[in-house]
């Protein structure tokens, strides 16, 4: 079995990537940050809030191909030594538990799909966003990986002011959401981000597209940093909003 996923990891890296640039989706991070790489996605948590930084993954083409259905089992990251939120902590508390890394996007293998039902790939969110504006973008990102065969995604929680907090873990609530979404081979060199408040956001997710550039002030996190510092630069500062929004 651990050949299989070996091999599998190999083909999913040789058809994503087009050059000598590897982990291209996961934002600049150092020593003193809780690095975890899953199978199908890496992660800095953050203890103080009982969730991710950002989470970051590839998106293939062949994998917004179902294979596997999803679990819905919630379960406690064991590679999080000091410990991630529980069932418990959301349980009644009006919130959902609210994926970072679809599910819907790791339904191309078992494995995949029991890790994206880590606590460390969820946050807490209010219904009317997570059922929402939010599943809207994670809808459309499948469809622009349908379309031009390779994504590199992140996705994570902004604390503005947050000083709610659910269950005994007190897992915090997030003021706002963010989404990156890159496409880099030879043909298309493209950037787009996302910020959303959290709640039920009225509009379309257009509405609420971003330049990497903005997003990066907003988050203090530096997005797609392995690319050449030219392409970096023009990528980031703006997004084409004709090449995302073509109807």
């Amino acid at each position: 079995m651990k050949k299989i996923i070996q091999i599998t990891a190999l083909i999913i890296l040789s058809g994503c990537m087009n050059s000598n640039l590897t982990s291209l989706e996961e934002p600049k991070y150092d020593d003193n940050d809780v690095y975890i790489k899953h199978f199908a996605y890496s992660l800095i948590y953050n203890e103080e809030h009982e969730q991710a930084d950002w989470v970051a993954y590839e998106l293939l083409k062949s994998e917004t191909i179902p294979n596997f259905k999803r679990t819905n089992r919630f379960i406690v990251d064991t590679m999080i030594y000091t410990g991630t939120a529980t069932n418990s902590d959301y349980l009644h508390s009006g919130y959902d538990k609210g994926h970072l890394a679809p599910a819907a996007d790791m339904t191309w293998n078992l494995q995949a799909m029991k890790e994206s039902f880590y606590f460390s790939n969820i946050s807490p969110q209010l219904p009317g966003f997570n059922r929402g504006i939010w599943k809207k973008l994670e809808m459309n990102v499948r469809d622009w990986a349908q379309t031009h065969n390779c994504l590199y995604i992140t996705s994570g929680p902004i604390f503005m002011n947050s000083d709610q907090r659910i269950g005994k873990n007190n897992v915090t609530i997030p003021s706002h959401f963010y989404k990156t979404i890159l496409i880099y081979n030879d043909s298309i060199q493209e950037a787009i981000g996302f910020i959303f408040p959290h709640k039920k956001c009225e509009g379309e997710i257009f509405d609420y597209a971003i330049s990497i550039d903005s997003l990066e002030l907003i988050t203090g996190l530096n997005f797609y940093h392995r690319l050449p510092k030219r392409k970096e630069k023009k990528i980031e500062k703006d997004y084409v909003s004709k090449f995302w929004f073509k109807n």
